[in-house]
């Protein structure tokens, strides 16, 4: 990568010259801001989505990207695409495990955060590594049996008055019909939010999959927020039937103490020992500290007991989230990897359910579940001695844009701890950390192999904003150790989608 090429696009230049060169998505219609964040209530699509859809499952790999750009330039637009790509997912991926494979499904909404967060004339490039990620999964599908989602058994469903607790019942006996034919039966009545705080409820109950339940949750809310309501039926029963997997145990958890699920139980009775009026604590940098010390070295039940504790002491739901966002920063930093960089991924996805659920119970739950996990996140790493809350800055030998070319060429192998400190130096005297989020997002869309690169990306860059500063600032810093750097390959897909959009 040439230095100038870098600057350009650290400095957010319009030319779009830099990694790479953007400036072939200038021939295509931009994608404004408006248009792809979408209004739900207003969002309707056309009668062919069927025929689009259909047109992404039977396209091959290797001729869908230049076919859909041919139609975007005769008109198609990024909901109908979006739209597709994700009802395509639903219906052709088996959402077991709730990973893998179905990372095809888990990612739309990932890319889809980072087309918002992009320029207008880069908008449409997440979406076309999202396509080529679900042609990759539906075939890994099809070697394993070629599942699709069947229809619904409409004598099963249950009446409006009845379904939510239908729905209950269900989840609480693992009994995937039940659950099946009440989560269609709270679609066709219920609301939006009445939903949701049900299933996100249960997508913290079991530490199975990762924390992959919750994600699901979280983000397919989020895509129907884009693509419409009236598409949550099929997506919502996906949803339900990866939330009731087993992963494996021959036991029926509801009649079985199994260790995935005694954190939720013990949980379920901690929630009432927490004061009235918790929403109304005081930020408290110390409890911070206090919470962070015990998701390095407590256990499950350590890190929810000492939540309990610090509401009922008048702290604040943020200084607990900042410690837990800082705490899976740090996780990723003593051991980078699949396990760890979960912990930022599903304290993301708890975080969304937590602002947005209203019932007062399950937000404390939420919390108390969160906190539980993040120990069960460590596994087996050993202590690097790495600590998110000791360090130090380190100085820069450019400024400016320079500096975000330093930053990022330093991102990779035995230097990533360099760039985390350099990450501090920068923000102190640049605490805009807009011309940093956008250089990450062009490396990602450049040199980007994996889901997991748009998912813990976009989870990154929109939690910075909600924390407190210092830990702001270190979590950000931390996030280096799963960023791409400059140095390294393009992907060669980038390529392939760069004459595909030309």
């Amino acid at each position: 990568m040439k230095r100038r090429a870098f600057l350009q696009v650290a400095a957010g230049t319009s030319a779009l010259a830099g990694l790479g060169g953007f400036g072939f998505l200038s021939q295509l219609p931009r994608v404004s801001a408006a248009e792809a964040k979408l209004d739900p209530k207003t969002v309707r699509f056309h009668r062919d989505i069927e025929p689009l859809v259909r047109f992404l499952e039977d396209t091959p790999r290797e001729r869908l990207l230049e076919e859909v750009g041919a139609k975007i330039r005769r008109g198609l637009a990024y909901r109908e695409l979006l739209t597709a790509l994700l009802l395509a997912g639903v219906r052709n991926i088996q959402p077991r495990p709730v990973g893998f494979k179905f990372h095809a499904v888990l990612v739309v909404n990932s890319a889809h955060i980072a087309s918002l967060a992009s320029p207008d004339t880069d908008r449409w490039l997440p979406i076309f590594w999202a396509l080529d990620q679900f042609k990759s999964s539906q075939a890994a599908d099809v070697r394993e049996g070629d599942w699709t989602l069947a229809p619904i058994d409409e004598s099963a469903v249950p009446p409006s008055h009845r379904a939510k607790q239908a729905l209950i019942d269900a989840l609480d006996s693992w009994d995937e019909a039940a659950a099946d034919a009440a989560i269609v039966g709270m679609v066709r009545t219920a609301g939006a939010n009445e939903i949701y705080e049900v299933l996100c409820r249960y997508g913290v109950r079991d530490f199975r999959e990762l924390g992959h339940k919750e994600i699901y949750v979280a983000n397919s809310f989020r895509a129907l927020e884009a693509i419409g309501w009236h598409h949550a039926e099929p997506v919502l029963r996906s949803v339900t039937y990866a939330m009731l997997d087993r992963v494996g145990a021959k036991e029926n958890p509801s009649k079985a103490d199994l260790p995935a699920d005694r954190p939720f139980r013990r949980n379920l009775a901690a929630v009432k020992e927490i004061r009235a009026g918790w929403l109304d604590g005081k930020p408290d940098s110390d409890a911070t500290k206090e919470l962070l010390q015990a998701i390095r070295s407590g256990s499950a039940f350590d890190t929810s007991q000492l939540v309990v504790k610090l509401l009922n002491r008048g702290v604040a739901p943020q200084s607990l989230f900042d410690a837990m966002f800082d705490g899976a920063g740090e996780l990723l930093m003593q051991s980078p990897g699949i396990q760890s960089l979960h912990a930022t991924t599903f304290t993301n996805a708890v975080h969304y359910s937590w602002r947005h659920a209203q019932n007062d119970e399950t937000r404390k739950l939420l919390l108390l579940q969160n906190a539980a996990f993040l120990p069960l996140y460590r596994g087996n790493a050993k202590d690097k001695g790495i600590r998110i809350d000791q360090l130090e800055p380190l100085a820069l030998k450019q400024s400016g844009a320079g500096a975000i070319e330093e930053i990022f060429a330093d991102i990779g192998g035995t230097t990533r701890l360099d760039a985390a400190r350099k990450i501090l130096a920068h923000l102190k005297d640049n605490p805009d950390p807009k011309p940093l989020a956008d250089a990450a997002r062009r490396l990602i869309f450049l040199k980007g192999r994996d889901s997991h690169d748009y998912k813990f990306s976009s989870a990154v860059l929109e939690e910075f904003q909600h924390l407190a500063s210092p830990w702001r600032e270190r979590f950000l810093a931390a996030s280096v150790f799963n960023l791409r750097g400059s140095g390294e390959s393009d992907n060669p897909l980038a390529q392939r989608i760069r004459a595909a959009l030309s």
